[in-house]
């Protein structure tokens, strides 16, 4: 009788485990799209080279970026439910200072560009593989007609819809390749709290990597899109933002398990047999000397869905970032009842952000991974402004009454502000050396 009666005790867990996981997959979508939006090639490559280059050393700065990046998130996401002038961010910005929207503005057509071109780039070169045709540039101009084609539909739809499915395809692929390679958890416990920062070996400086690391992980413009996914998700009233955490928090969680297993390959497959990471194809290739062809195939798999991912993603938020920054200086408010994602001047500005990027992928341009460093460590350079807005704009009580920072993010806030600046100066006076 205790058998049996254990029986339908279990059954009972088991479906509730699978009731539970399918309503996460149902109600969360903002906080996941954001994710697989930021993540793109910035993760893979920087979070690759790191751990080929220096092994474990820099996984701390990894898991710190990320905290910050969760807290900014969480602020701006606060910030859009909570206001009490129905104001978007954009707006919420330009109170401060005109020279916000005009930054911002003039910033997003420039990384809008270069971020788009890296996942474009890097879709065709993971298809030209995984298909055996190879010609990354024909590819290229396919993932960009798939992205026009999805895009016609309802865009937001469409996209959250396309990542959930996709976050599912990175799990399994590179924590599969991580679990496989056979690390040891005491080293990665070790890099994870031990705040080493190694001396300038491997084909990229520890610095620039390192910056690239902040920049694409901790801030940049991308973080300006979450509060667009809110709003086209309809998350915009205060009784949404615990729904609106929990999501963010999860979708971190799963960026976390992504970034560290990426890391993981470096750090146990690709260091130990002293591949240093010039080009794409020298991960997939140290694969099949580990693995066989199976592995590399995972690996492009994996790199297709963090990839692909994030091409209309980024294209349309950073459309948006666009033309609401337009609006902010033609003095046309758009509230966060409004639909951005209805509005022509976005899809216009969004088809410039999945074209032109396409130069980038003919034949004899910049490599993948060169092109991935240098553009999010430039990423960083935006963090500053992103940071001091945001400190005065959360700590407003005039828009958000009892919803201000508390003394926490407000420490990360100005802690983020100080060392984005200290890295945009050193940044740019390497360019004058």
């Amino acid at each position: 009788m205790a058998k049996h009666g254990n029986y339908p005790l279990q059954a009972s867990g088991s479906s509730g485990f699978w009731h539970k996981l399918k309503m996460t997959a149902r109600d969360y979508g903002p906080g996941i799209v954001m994710v697989l939006t930021m993540m793109g090639a910035g993760d893979l490559v920087t979070s690759a080279v790191s751990g080929s280059n220096y092994g474990y050393n820099l996984m701390w700065l990894l898991v710190l970026s990320l905290m910050l990046r969760f807290v900014i998130l969480n602020i701006m996401g606060r910030f859009q439910i909570y206001n009490t002038g129905g104001m978007t961010i954009l707006e919420g910005y330009a109170k401060i200072h005109k020279i916000f929207p005009i930054f911002f503005g003039i910033a997003a057509i420039f990384m809008g560009h270069l971020i788009t071109a890296q996942m474009i780039k890097g879709s065709g070169i993971a298809l030209a593989w995984m298909s055996g045709i190879d010609y990354p540039f024909i590819w290229s101009i396919c993932v960009v007609i798939a992205s026009v084609i999805l895009m016609r539909r309802n865009a937001y739809s469409s996209v959250e819809k396309m990542m959930k499915v996709l976050l599912g395809v990175l799990t399994f692929c590179f924590i599969g390749l991580a679990v496989y390679s056979g690390p040891n958890p005491a080293d990665i416990l070790m890099g994870t709290v031990g705040f080493g920062f190694p001396s300038e070996t491997g084909a990229y400086g520890a610095f620039l990597v390192g910056i690239a690391l902040v920049g694409s992980v901790a801030g940049s413009l991308t973080n300006l899109i979450y509060p667009y996914f809110l709003q086209d998700r309809g998350w915009i009233r205060p009784e949404h933002k615990r729904i609106q955490r929990n999501d963010l928090l999860f979708s971190f969680g799963a960026a976390i398990v992504i970034d560290l297993a990426i890391w993981v390959v470096g750090a146990e497959i690709l260091r130990p047999n002293g591949v240093e990471v010039s080009d794409i194809g020298d991960i997939a290739q140290a694969l099949v000397l580990y693995m066989g062809h199976l592995g590399a195939w995972i690996f492009y798999l994996g790199v297709f869905g963090i990839l692909y991912s994030s091409v209309i993603g980024t294209a349309n938020g950073y459309g948006k970032i666009i033309v609401d920054s337009y609006y902010k200086l033609s003095e046309k408010a758009v509230k966060k009842t409004d639909d951005l994602d209805k509005d022509p001047k976005v899809f216009w500005v969004t088809m410039f952000l999945l074209f032109t990027p396409l130069v980038w992928s003919i034949p004899g341009m910049t490599g993948f991974v060169t092109l991935v460093l240098f553009t999010n460590a430039l990423s960083i350079l935006a963090l500053p402004a992103i940071a001091v807005g945001l400190l005065i704009i959360s700590n407003n009580k005039a828009y958000l009454n009892d919803k201000t920072n508390n003394i926490v993010e407000n420490v990360i806030l100005a802690a983020t502000t100080l060392l984005t600046l200290w890295g945009s100066y050193t940044l740019l006076m390497s360019f004058f050396k």
